[in-house]
């Protein structure tokens, strides 16, 4: 079964500015999620 990425919800990374997607690793706390990547949350 074929699952499709189109409605996932997004964010703006807090240092790069760039857009992510949901991962299901966030799925618990997807509200605290503010970084994209470890390099963004280490240089904050």
């Amino acid at each position: 079964m074929a699952h499709k990425k189109v409605n996932l919800p997004t964010k703006i990374c807090a240092v790069c500015g760039k857009p992510f997607t949901w991962r299901k690793k966030w799925e618990k706390d997807w509200e605290a999620v503010k970084y994209c990547s470890q390099r963004c949350k280490k240089s904050k």
